[in-house]
């Protein structure tokens, strides 16, 4: 429990109008109160840029804010800006103008949009390396359709969209790169999959309603983070590895921080099957059946999240293993916050912890800090000359 002055502290912190951004410590973590938003406390990687009016001449700035795993996602910083104008999909010969003609382009690109638009693809979106997907401004949507792909690349961020009702690819030729046409199985109807891949940053996006998962990582990915996104509506959320055998998956390293999983789901927020995951300063307005899985021996650290567990007394444990002997796991809980009887059960003996490098590392808040740090969780409104 917060001591006496610590709540003081957090009273003044909501209270307080500053004119210039201001940064306080409590408990070890630095909280930020803007100048426009005096009772906003945001998070270390809203902080980066949210405070700044300049975003959308300096939207490049982002790169340099994720935390966590995917910290090194440059995206297509060092490329130049590409704007979509035209929210038609041709999957074998897209036209310039589209998103699909940038995302496939072997140059780094900084992708943003002209206008408000609802993007129905055609067939999955392959993305190439060093894209960035940058949502602000606009908005945008990616939905009713085969969804994104991210398969064999590296250094992709995909920030401020929506993407939701995502449906299976169908079989046949799809464009992954200028010069590359491939014949494609189908996908599963994921809202985003991270297959084989790399330093991806996955930020401030809205997920919901999809066939399959919302965000699936496997196959040897790694360096990933996925933040301040909203999840709603959806049966099996996330999906971190591929299956119980394919041990490559053992390299996987995946930050799921700041995030808010809200009303409507049920399950895998997220499910781990063989690598590591940091689970830190997540929302979880219910669930129905677990929040937290896993299976074949994964290293699971959940910490400083805030659990509300549903009405049913079936479905009060965060936690859930898919083995029988799984009581060595190294799956570890602090500082999480347990509302309506919710509870986790720990396991195994040994260091949980994600030895970040330097500038990897992040300090978690107390759970008892998530709900204001996760209020803007999903696409932000951000409008040119002020700040989001």
């Amino acid at each position: 429990m917060a001591s006496l002055a610590s709540v003081a502290l957090l009273s003044f912190l909501f209270s307080s109008f500053a004119f210039t951004p201001q940064a306080y410590s409590l408990e070890g973590y630095t909280y930020y109160v803007p100048s426009i938003a005096p009772k906003k406390v945001m998070n270390v990687i809203d902080a980066c840029w949210r405070t700044k009016s300049n975003w959308a001449t300096n939207r490049k700035a982002l790169a340099d804010c994720s935390e966590g795993f995917g910290k090194a996602a440059v995206g297509g910083k060092y490329g130049a800006i590409y704007v979509v104008t035209n929210p038609y999909d041709d999957p074998i010969n897209p036209k310039p103008g589209t998103l699909r003609y940038g995302v496939i382009q072997s140059s780094p690109l900084w992708i943003i949009f002209a206008k408000d638009m609802v993007i129905r693809l055609k067939n999955e979106l392959i993305v190439n390396s060093f894209k960035t997907i940058d949502g602000r401004g606009a908005k945008v949507e990616i939905a009713y359709g085969p969804c994104i792909t991210i398969q064999g690349v590296s250094n992709v961020i995909i920030h401020g969209i929506s993407i939701h009702d995502c449906k299976p690819g169908k079989p046949g030729l799809v464009r992954s790169s200028s010069t590359h046409v491939g014949k494609r199985q189908g996908s599963d109807g994921d809202a985003i999959n991270v297959f084989a891949s790399s330093n991806i940053w996955i930020d401030h996006c809205y997920l919901a309603r999809s066939t399959d998962g919302l965000i699936d990582v496997t196959h040897a990915s790694t360096a990933v983070t996925i933040s301040n996104n909203y999840f709603t509506q959806h049966d099996k959320v996330m999906l971190l590895g591929h299956n119980d055998k394919f041990t490559a998956d053992k390299v996987m390293k995946v930050t799921v921080v700041f995030n808010r999983f809200a009303q409507g789901l049920i399950e895998r927020m997220p499910r781990v099957r063989i690598g590591y995951a940091h689970v830190a300063n997540n929302r979880y307005d219910e669930w129905k059946m677990y929040a937290i899985g896993g299976s074949a021996d994964p290293t699971i650290f959940s910490e400083g999240n805030y659990f509300i567990a549903p009405d049913n007394p079936a479905s009060k444990q965060v936690t859930k293993r898919e083995a029988s002997k799984w009581q060595n796991w190294i799956w570890q809980s602090s500082k999480d916050v347990f509302m309506n009887g919710a509870y986790f059960v720990p396991s195994g003996y040994g260091i949980s912890a994600p030895l970040y490098t330097r500038a990897q590392s992040f300090t978690a808040a107390p759970g008892y800090m998530v709900p204001p740090l996760t209020s803007d969780a999903g696409p932000l409104r951000c409008l040119v000359g002020k700040q989001c």
